[in-house]
């Protein structure tokens, strides 16, 4: 990243920004390719392609090594998810710590009780930290990582609690809150939450979703969000091509004719970065072997 490019806060001051849901260098790849100006290292899809869900089954080394596999591939601003921090508050001041040293400049921590469930796949509301403890591990976070790096809480917790959560977020030294898809359930409540926390929102517009439906980017801008990720929709759409594509294979179509359907061998060359590569190789080939 240069001098000039500008970061992750610069962005977020600026306006809305969109950050899509990636998990490995091809998904950041393509992100950057499209146009995005930053990106989210969505802890969903991060535990997915461990062939895991979204309950903290993967270990902070193995989140953090996705971070720097994304990081290998694009330079574009990164939002990391750094689920509960995976401990207390020491664990996660070390987890931030690791995350900016690779290279994030956001990172968002939930409330929950370790192992967290991710709120949209189960049934039942789920375990929070108390106040005291989480505001703790926010502080220790902070004070561990630089004032450039957004650091971003995210709350569980429903109605007044969850303002109440977010105010103190906001005065242990929280940039940014994010509430769930969960937290709120009308468009008034997310502007009554901007307007007494005093802070900007961070939302994600999660697949299926009624904020995925409901949050315009008019929307967005009334009710004070300057973040918004796109979490699962990169994933979904891998995921439903590469099933139909895996079906009809084993179903016993012709492989030429499911491919004549997906994306062709040399446009992914092209995109992959195979000719720049080779000029790599070519421009230290001694004259000879040139």
């Amino acid at each position: 990243m240069t001098a000039s490019t500008p970061t992750l806060k610069d962005l977020t001051s600026a306006g809305l920004v969109y950050a899509p849901g990636v998990w490995d260098g091809l998904t950041a790849k393509l992100a950057e390719q499209a146009g995005f100006d930053a990106l989210c290292a969505s802890g969903f899809a991060v535990s997915a392609a461990l062939g895991l869900p979204d309950a903290e089954l993967y270990t902070m080394s193995e989140n953090l090594q996705a971070i720097r596999t994304i990081r290998e591939t694009s330079k574009l601003p990164l939002v990391a998810d750094i689920d509960t921090g995976y401990g207390n508050a020491v664990n996660a001041a070390r987890t931030a710590t690791k995350f900016v040293d690779a290279g994030v400049q956001g990172m968002f921590m939930e409330d929950q009780v370790s192992p967290k469930s991710c709120p949209i796949c189960v049934g039942d509301p789920v375990a929070l930290v108390d106040v005291e403890e989480a505001t703790g591990k926010i502080r220790a976070v902070r004070d561990s990582t630089p004032d450039t790096v957004l650091l971003i809480a995210r709350t569980d917790a429903r109605g007044d609690d969850a303002i109440r959560r977010a105010q103190a977020y906001v005065e242990a030294g929280a940039d940014m809150i994010m509430p769930v898809t969960k937290t709120f359930e009308t468009i008034e409540e997310w502007e009554r939450c901007h307007d007494e926390v005093g802070v900007p929102l961070m939302a994600t517009l999660t697949a299926s979703t009624w904020t995925e439906r409901d949050f315009t980017p008019e929307v967005l801008e009334r009710i004070g969000v300057r973040l918004a990720l796109l979490p699962t929709q990169v994933l979904m759409a891998a995921t439903g091509a590469a099933q139909t594509a895996l079906r009809r294979l084993a179903g016993g179509e012709a492989p030429a004719a499911v491919s004549a359907d997906a994306l062709s061998h040399h446009e992914f060359v092209d995109l992959i970065g195979f000719s720049d590569v080779e000029a790599k190789q070519r421009k230290y080939l001694p004259e000879a072997a040139k």
